[in-house]
């Protein structure tokens, strides 16, 4: 038989650790916050290093917002895709832009030091190792421009998290987060966030394929898939895969557009309706969710993980791809996809822990969690029916 004492005991040694490391970070962020410490840090050789470079970490989080205009402006001049073809002078490119030569100069500089661009040769200027990725890449590119609505949402972050729930410029951009009945949006209302799905998926699709091939399986149905640029890339890779489609009504009539236009037609089954309140289509043995469950809360993904569930028989797989805190560079997931989804009006990110719990809860098991070649914004996480 346990006595009582020897169960506090323990529980009372752990929490005075607890207590005990508390007490040391509270000493700690008083030295750190003292100014003469960081003066002395700063000019001890030892420490210098590590001062100038939390100096400068600390700025960059500051300066963030400009460094991304800079960006967003190189976009919207079309400059990467220009200076792809042949390096050019600050002349040829002032003219590009119907800009000054001394704001062109401004914002090549400006580029110059956040590698977008490099100086070449005789004045000229060409691609750096940034800019080069974002050349010729116009998924990437949407991605991009549409931050303008995040970042009008953003201007006074405090009054955005104060007013949750209100109207906000990214909401009006995605309107079924805000929307009482999604099925009901037209073509019109759906058709610039379906572009940008459209184009900025394939970023998605390759680490998603990468970490999770499909070639064992028969047929997938790709839940909430938008006008099927997930379901090409598949189709090119397993071309002897089934495939279905499932989605909102007015993105499904895109959807049969968009991939008859790609040839896909008669390969591909096109669903519409609301995957919350609506039955999935079954026939399938891999469902996938790309970037949907982020987007929603819990109650909401766990009446999706169930249906998805009730559609596949047994020993069929769930595939989710999402961005998670523990892949990849852990702010991408918790400041930039939370104050996202803020901004946005719903969703949240989730652990592997969170996803464990629930999709065990909708009846999956055999979770894991699949490490692609880069997946610096998507974590890949299957589970078996």
């Amino acid at each position: 038989m346990v006595s009582f004492g020897r169960v506090v005991a323990p529980l009372r040694e752990h929490f005075s650790a607890l207590a005990l490391g508390d007490r040391w970070f509270a000493w700690r962020d008083r030295i750190y916050a003292d100014p003469g410490f960081q003066r002395g840090a700063a000019s001890f050789w030892p420490t210098r290093f590590i001062a100038r470079r939390r100096a400068r970490d600390l700025f960059d989080i500051c300066a963030g917002f400009v460094y991304s205009q800079v960006l967003a402006a190189c976009v919207e001049l079309g400059i990467f895709d220009l200076l792809l073809e042949k390096p050019l002078d600050l002349q040829s490119l002032a003219r590009h832009g119907a800009l000054s030569t001394e704001a062109t100069t401004r914002l090549v500089e400006a580029a110059v030091s956040l590698r977008l661009l490099e100086k070449r040769s005789n004045g000229k200027y060409g691609l750096g190792p940034l800019g080069a990725s974002v050349a010729q890449n116009p998924g990437l590119a949407r991605m991009i421009a549409h931050h303008r609505h995040l970042y009008a949402d953003l201007i006074d972050p405090v009054s955005l998290l104060r007013r949750s729930g209100q109207s906000t410029e990214l909401g009006k951009y995605w309107p079924y987060a805000a929307a009482a009945r999604p099925s009901d949006l037209s073509s019109e209302d759906v058709a610039s966030y379906s572009a940008l799905m459209t184009a900025s998926q394939p970023i998605v699709a390759d680490e998603v394929l990468d970490a999770y091939p499909l070639n064992s399986f028969r047929c997938l149905l790709d839940v909430g898939g938008g006008e099927g640029a997930f379901l090409a890339e598949v189709s090119r890779r397993f071309p002897k895969l089934e495939l279905m489609l499932f989605d909102l009504p007015a993105v499904a009539e895109r959807a049969r557009a968009e991939l008859s236009t790609r040839g896909l037609s008669r390969c591909c089954q096109i669903f519409g309706g609301d995957f919350f309140s609506d039955a999935l289509p079954k026939g399938a043995d891999v469902i996938s969710l790309i970037r949907i469950a982020l987007d929603h809360d819990d109650k909401k993904v766990l009446t999706l993980l169930r249906a998805a569930r009730a559609a596949l028989s047994e020993g069929g797989v769930v595939l989710i791809a999402e961005p998670l805190p523990c892949v990849g560079h852990a702010p991408i997931a918790s400041a930039y996809f939370g104050f996202y989804l803020m901004a946005m009006g719903r969703g949240r990110v989730r652990s592997r822990e969170k996803f464990t719990a629930i999709l065990t809860q909708a009846g999956f098991k055999d979770v894991h969690f699949h490490q692609g070649r880069r997946l610096l914004q998507t974590g890949v996480i299957t589970a078996s029916a």
